[in-house]
């Protein structure tokens, strides 16, 4: 039975991070949103993560930069004094989210199924989603929006771009097949090899495709693009560190292909309806792959994680991980260059 029989007047969401994650959020907010038109949104996010989100359609945003800490949090309290919502979706389970939520009003504080929950959540929440066989992150916070009441399906997205954002964007694409680029994951182990980058960077170049790279600001994603282009054979367009996340976001939906590790800017380009080419080993790519590319992702989760849990994937806990520092490189070029090709003959 739904929680809600008629709709809500208030929702707050709380999901902290990551883009990737924020990316499935919204999916499953903006379905709400669309079932329940009149019920007030809050959402309370990261400082990155509100410039995607900060104009979204019809949800006010109030940010929590975490560096500030429990005083970031009293910050967040104080707004929302005197305000009690109908329900929380708790969509992080991280402790920092949850300590978070003790001062969020909410007659019903909505957590994470007993098979997906972590960290405790389940002692600040009143209410759990019933276990599921869901596999995906995304079909995971889907199940929020069924438990309220709404239907969901296939996710939608609409994230607004200015025309700013989109010319930005334009004036690096142009009229020839673009592939993005986008090498640095949230560690470097789970980068591919930057050599391979820079081949694949040149055989798209031959295959009179123009290349980008991207990535944050952050020094070692600097570092990583002037490798990749040091060793590209063909210019390439290096625009790491020199996008914020709406001309990111509009560079990505600007593409035909995105080639990227498990890394936030691969869901962005979800969001934009751009085939990915995902680079997967230490995590399952059902879980956390791209969502509507997982046929396009070059893996080698499955044979990693059977050598080191011995059990098959399939077996293992929900969230299993593979270590090691060297297990990219057993993702194959030419199988890369294959799927690329399939993607822009």
């Amino acid at each position: 039975m739904a929680l809600f029989a008629s709709p809500p007047k208030s929702l707050c969401i709380l999901r902290l991070s990551a883009i990737g994650d924020v990316c499935h959020a919204i999916a499953v907010v903006q379905a709400i949103q669309k079932h329940w038109p009149q019920t007030e949104i809050t959402w309370i996010t990261g400082k990155i993560e509100a410039q995607l989100i900060g104009d979204l359609p019809g949800i006010k945003v109030i940010v929590f930069d975490k560096k500030t800490g429990f005083s970031g949090m009293k910050t967040v309290w104080s707004s929302l004094k005197g305000q009690r919502f109908d329900a929380l979706l708790h969509m992080q389970a991280a402790l920092r989210a949850s300590i978070l939520s003790v001062g969020i009003k909410a007659k019903y504080k909505i957590g994470f199924s007993r098979n997906r929950s972590r960290e405790g959540q389940w002692l600040f929440t009143n209410k759990h989603l019933p276990n599921t066989d869901a596999y995906h992150v995304l079909d995971n916070f889907a199940e929020f929006a069924k438990y309220l009441g709404v239907p969901f399906d296939a996710p939608e997205w609409n994230i607004p771009l200015s025309e700013k954002d989109i010319s930005f964007a334009k004036q690096y694409t142009g009229d020839k097949p673009t592939l993005v680029i986008s090498p640095a994951a949230s560690k470097d182990e789970r980068n591919w090899l930057t050599e391979r980058y820079a081949q694949l960077a040149d055989y798209a170049c031959d295959k009179g495709m123009q290349v980008i790279l991207c990535g944050s600001p952050a020094p070692r994603e600097i570092e990583l693009g002037k490798a990749i282009e040091k060793l590209c054979q063909h210019p390439v367009e290096n625009l790491t560190g020199k996008t914020d996340l709406k001309q990111l976001t509009a560079l990505l939906g600007q593409a035909n292909v995105v080639l990227a590790p498990d890394t936030g800017p691969a869901h962005l380009a979800t969001t934009q309806g751009t085939p990915v080419i995902g680079l997967y080993a230490h995590s399952n790519p059902k879980r956390t792959g791209p969502y509507n590319s997982l046929d396009y992702v070059a893996s080698v989760y499955n044979q990693h994680a059977e050598q080191q849990h011995g059990k098959p994937a399939d077996e293992l806990p929900w969230g299993t991980r593979v270590k090691g520092s060297d297990i990219m490189k057993d993702i194959d070029l030419d199988g890369v260059k294959s799927t690329l090709d399939m993607l822009v003959p």
